[in-house]
């Protein structure tokens, strides 16, 4: 249930944040979304604009080109010939080249005239001259003296958007009148213009416009986004980091808290214990000096060794319940470790356990307790023989180290070649009473991590049934100074 809480406060923490990366994200792809949209608008209104300028030039070619077919070859070939008949070669060339002249330097991809009956009467391409139109409306609307544009296309477009798929071609028709000389006016309706201009070129233009502006907004979106995302992730990961450091701070009042009501449990119940103990062991010897029996001074002697050992863990009890007040002073770690490894030197002889030194730390010396460091490292020690029962290799190791907060840190390394410690057991050495031995309190490694935690260092441990133990403690050099508040009563 704690580790489901813990995930729930986790993801809780880190879950505003995601909801303003996907604000920060939804509103990066509306901006592209408008972006394209308004990129299409800017398109379809420039479009709009070029197609009505060209209208408009078109306009003024066909009052040019009306005025100079009139007065070059209308005019001329009613006054040569006497009538007009575009069947013959003569005429057919010399209202060719007048048209030609005309748009000659022009955007224009033909001219054709049709009479009032859509005959095709004269073309830029010889071989549709009388072949009989079906224009339609435009053509009826140009005979009433309007001009009428038409825009033939095979570009492909989606959202305003194109892509290269053929030419743009403006097809306009307008009248063709009869010129009245030193009048603006305009005579009758004589036929009509068909003018069909490239616009390829423009469209051209507008469409790498078009794309260079979403191209290199759609640029813009993908850094800013990239951008967003890396910061994202890294927020995230330091959310994470706090919530998993929050986390832990917790578990560990937590446990701080169940510890305390512990240990003034057994404190009240090793105080009341320890009294009536002492009487009993203090009467069976008086008892043991008294009697003459030899079986009679056994079963005293009984009673004074397992008092002993119930005097024993009712100090270990005290000893966890109210621990010891840390009194730092300059020690060298090696100096603690050789005089534990002295006091076991027998039981490493009797258990043919071969102890190997290696001494990295030259002559630093931290500032711990060194009585508290002692009984932790006989603690570990008395564990790594245990493991050991027929025999073994006890690894030692120190070295002086920068920590993680970049102060230099010492390390000490136990490593033992016993059988190892299962993973379901591994996350339980530290709890208070834990043990898989028969005999034992299980308060070994408990008071071990309190001594640590009370040097301001950490522990870890590294095993796999079959391969042994490697137990780091790391220590700083020197302890950071604690403000001491006086009471006065």
């Amino acid at each position: 249930m704690k580790t489901i809480q813990q995930r729930k406060k986790v993801l809780e923490s880190i879950k505003p944040f995601q909801l303003v990366k996907y604000l920060a994200l939804s509103s990066l792809m509306v901006l592209l979304v408008c972006t394209i949209l308004i990129s299409g608008f800017i398109s379809q209104r420039a479009k709009a604009i070029l197609l009505e300028k060209s209208e408009k030039y078109t306009l003024l070619l066909a009052e040019n080109l009306n005025h100079q077919v009139f007065f070059q070859f209308t005019v001329p070939t009613l006054i040569a010939d006497g009538e007009i008949r575009l069947s013959r070669e003569s005429q057919y060339q010399r209202l060719d080249r007048v048209v030609r002249n005309t748009i000659h330097g022009l955007p224009v991809v033909s001219v054709n005239i049709y009479d009032p009956d859509q005959v095709l009467t004269y073309s830029t391409d010889k071989t549709m001259v009388g072949q009989k139109g079906s224009i339609g409306e435009p053509f009826a609307r140009a005979l009433q003296e309007e001009s009428v544009s038409l825009l033939s296309s095979e570009e492909k477009d989606l959202f305003g958007f194109e892509w290269k798929g053929g030419a743009r071609k403006l097809i306009t028709y307008l009248p063709m009148w009869e010129e009245k000389p030193l009048s603006w006016r305009r005579g009758k309706v004589l036929g009509v213009f068909e003018i069909t201009q490239d616009m390829s070129s423009d469209y051209s233009t507008i469409h790498r416009f078009q794309w260079i502006v979403a191209s290199s907004f759609l640029a813009f979106v993908g850094i800013l986004f990239v951008t967003i995302l890396l910061i994202a992730r890294r927020a995230e990961r330091i959310i994470a980091a706090r919530a998993k450091e929050r986390n832990k701070l917790e578990d560990q009042l937590y446990q701080a808290e169940r510890l305390a009501a512990l240990g003034e449990m057994i404190a009240g119940v090793s105080h009341e214990i320890r009294n009536p103990l002492g009487i009993i062991r203090s009467t069976a010897e008086l008892l043991d000096s008294r009697m003459n029996d030899e079986r009679h001074k056994r079963f005293s002697a009984i009673i004074v060794d397992e008092s002993t050992r119930l005097n024993d863990i009712l100090t270990e009890f005290l000893d966890f319940a109210r621990p010891k007040d840390l009194r730092p002073s300059k020690c060298r770690i090696e100096d603690i470790i050789d005089k534990n490894l002295q006091m076991l030197e027998a039981e490493c002889q009797r258990l043919g356990i071969r102890v190997e030194r290696a001494y990295f730390t030259g002559d630093y010396c931290i500032e711990a307790d060194s009585d508290l460091l002692y009984r932790a490292f006989v603690n570990i020690f008395v564990n790594s023989l245990q493991a050991m029962p027929e025999g073994g290799v006890l690894r030692l190791q120190t070295e002086v180290m920068n920590g993680r907060d970049g102060y230099p840190q010492l390390e000490l390394q136990i490593q033992d070649t016993g059988h190892g410690i299962p993973d379901a057991v591994k996350k339980k050495i530290f709890n208070p009473f834990f043990t898989t031995r028969e005999k034992g309190t299980g308060l070994g490694l408990a008071i071990v991590q309190t001594i640590v935690d009370n040097h301001n260092g950490e522990i870890e441990v590294v095993s796999q049934a079959g391969y042994g133990t490697i137990i780091t403690i790391r220590l700083p050099l020197e302890q950071p100074e604690f403000e001491v508040e006086e009471s006065t009563v």
